[in-house]
């Protein structure tokens, strides 16, 4: 089991690599050479860059996952990919895509695209909070946990 991080605007990466360290699980940053950084990551910790450009980290993630990975994004597109190729996918914010709520996901985006097209505003994400970081590492600790006890 390898986490995998659309890492170019994740507010979570700290937290993935905190908790995948207490797990003892490699976690794998995808990200565009436009984010390059000179930090040194943990042992644990590897960087992947991409070519800048839509979606070329997705299409890193995607060639990357096999079943049972653990994918973090905000990328309903991604998250639907990765939850046919039988990952566990976690938004940033803490709720876990699944096969009952991606489909009204994908048509809310579609249908937010659609009003957008046609001129009208739409509401953007509210701001990322300390609570939504909480109430994502504890769904990434309990994913981590159901998918190591059900091995």
């Amino acid at each position: 089991m390898i986490i995998y991080v659309d890492a170019d605007a994740c507010p979570v990466q700290n937290e993935v690599m905190e908790i995948a360290d207490l797990f003892s699980l490699a976690v794998v940053l995808v990200k565009s050479y436009s984010h390059y950084s000179h930090d040194q990551m943990m042992d644990h910790v590897r960087t992947v860059y991409v070519d800048p450009g839509n979606d070329m980290a997705d299409f890193e993630i995607v060639r990357l996952t096999q079943p049972r990975d653990i994918v973090i994004t905000h990328d309903y597109g991604l998250a639907a990919i990765c939850l046919g190729k039988n990952c566990a996918v976690i938004h940033p914010k803490g709720f876990r895509y699944t096969g009952k709520n991606i489909d009204r996901l994908l048509q809310t985006r579609h249908d937010h695209a659609q009003m957008r097209r046609a001129g009208q505003r739409t509401k953007g994400p509210r701001a990322f909070t300390t609570e939504d970081k909480q109430k994502f590492a504890q769904t990434l600790t309990n994913t981590i946990r159901f998918l190591l006890k059900n091995n």
